[in-house]
């Protein structure tokens, strides 16, 4: 269900230390690494994922929410 709302942060986790970190995220621009601030592995996007946020956050880039609002 579309919301119309865009959410600029999300709380991403690491999959190596289980470290979780809330970040802002751009509207205009993915974010393709994030270094853990907890133990410094580098994420990259799962495959098929624009962004690290739409692979490891808990809540997906504006850019996707954005368009899923449109496609509703």
């Amino acid at each position: 269900m579309a919301t119309g709302i865009v959410k600029y942060f999300s709380g991403i986790t690491c999959p190596a230390c289980s470290g979780r970190e809330t970040e802002k995220m751009s509207f205009d621009a993915c974010a393709l690494f994030y270094d853990c601030p907890g133990c410094g592995m580098r994420l990259k996007p799962k495959p098929g994922d624009c962004c690290v946020f739409c692979s490891y956050g808990s809540v997906k880039s504006p850019l996707v929410q954005a368009a899923g609002d449109r496609i509703g």
